[in-house]
């Protein structure tokens, strides 16, 4: 119980420290925007991406039997936030043809590199799990 509190009071100090920079670093119109960016974030992400993660699991309860279903779900959990974290260099968002430094690596494969990798540890993770002899209850 002692630990919860620590680390929420932690997360706590960096809110509040966050806030404080936000407040005196930027203008009035300037927290306007932070404040629709926050927002529009904050509904995009419940009304999309948990309904939508939601429903596959959902899905995959059904679909997968019991001893695939945990490594799915966090191969999903994984994979997805893998995929939102590098939404931005995956379409090149902000590639300029005048600085070739900007966006100069494979991120595509890195990307597909990734993803196989969650493919293979889900595998071998399910295997293992339906090998084990199921305990009594």
């Amino acid at each position: 119980m002692r630990t919860r509190l620590l680390i929420g009071a932690c997360g706590a100090v960096i809110a509040l420290y966050g806030a404080f920079l936000e407040l005196s670093r930027q203008d009035a119109g300037q927290w306007l925007e932070v404040g629709i960016w926050f927002g529009a974030g904050v509904a995009g992400h419940d009304a999309a991406l948990s309904a939508l993660v939601i429903g596959v699991c959902l899905l995959g309860s059904r679909l997968l039997p019991e001893p695939w279903r945990a490594p799915a779900t966090i191969a999903l959990v994984v994979w997805g936030t893998v995929t939102v974290v590098a939404v931005p260099v995956l379409t090149r968002a902000g590639a300029r043809a005048d600085n070739a430094t900007l966006l100069d690596r494979p991120y595509l494969a890195t990307w597909w590199a990734i993803s196989a990798i969650v493919v293979v540890l889900v595998a071998v993770a399910g295997l293992v799990r339906s090998r084990r002899p199921r305990a009594r209850e």
